[in-house]
């Protein structure tokens, strides 16, 4: 009983603990943006930088108020957010599946990976021209860009994380009679899981570049065009309200997938620095 009620309290303490390191880490993290934040406030008070270039954090926060409080922002966040999803799925299934193929066969892998890495060194601002005059200015286009952007990380993780299995997983599974499907259901794909979840983060935010690149080139709605807006009548905070917004959601999507990360990768005992 007193064994019991000392594990207890251990683990009490533990998270006691646990809870000022956590706050410390936090605290640590932000004080760098509050420093350059506060720096910043003080150089466009004092008139030691342009404020129509560099206007204040305060009144960027302003301009995202008001944007907020008109449902601008969310208009046009919420279109932006539907494109990059759409891509993402688009190019990222689509990746992981010829990542796979790709990876487990080579006659796959001499017939396609050299017209895929081909197509990969060919930059999205080259490309982009030719997709508005395919698809026009629809969201076709746009959705297809990203996916463009989407898909390489996908393929190229998804392709190493196969072929960087141990070759005696794929041994013992003759040995014990595994069909192929049940090979890579049981075996590889597991082994080859963190490879592919980088490849997800990879391609997510890839797929968010590629959201930029559409919407600031051809687009009459969305974040970017938001953005494209505000410059073009001298609106710098709108600017930057676009430019924190991307910054907070790109974040926000990459701490998604890095919790789902630690959930599914629970078993791996790596270093923690």
């Amino acid at each position: 009983m007193s064994d019991l009620s000392g594990g207890k309290a251990a683990s009490r303490n533990a998270v006691r603990n646990g809870e000022p390191r956590k706050a410390a880490i936090i605290a640590l993290g932000a004080a760098l943006p509050v420093l350059l934040l506060a720096v910043w406030q003080a150089l466009g008070d004092r008139g030691a930088i342009s404020t129509m270039l560099f206007p204040t954090p305060l009144t960027i926060a302003d301009a995202m108020l008001s944007l907020i409080r008109s449902g601008e922002l969310w208009g046009h966040l919420r279109i932006s957010l539907v494109r990059a999803g759409l891509g993402f799925g688009l190019g990222g299934g689509l990746g992981l599946l010829f990542g796979l193929l790709v990876g487990l066969s080579r006659k796959s892998e001499k017939t396609l990976d050299p017209s895929f890495q081909m197509i990969r060194m060919v930059p999205h601002l080259a490309v982009a021209p030719l997709f508005v005059l395919w698809f026009g200015i629809g969201e076709e286009s746009k959705i297809l860009l990203i996916a463009k952007g989407a898909f390489f990380p996908l393929y190229i993780n998804a392709f190493l994380a196969i072929r960087g299995v141990d070759n005696k997983l794929f041994e013992v599974s003759r040995v014990l009679g595994f069909s192929r499907f049940k090979r890579v259901a049981r075996l590889v794909l597991p082994a080859a899981l963190p490879g592919i979840l980088l490849g997800v983060r990879l391609s997510l935010g890839v797929a968010w570049l590629g959201l930029v690149v559409a919407e600031l080139i051809a687009s009459t709605s969305g974040v970017g065009y938001m953005m494209s807006d505000a410059r073009q009548f001298a609106q710098t905070p709108v600017v930057f309200v676009g430019i924190l917004t991307f910054a907070v959601v790109g974040l926000a999507a990459d701490s998604i997938v890095r919790l789902v990360s630690r959930k599914a990768l629970h078993w791996q005992d790596g270093f923690k620095g």
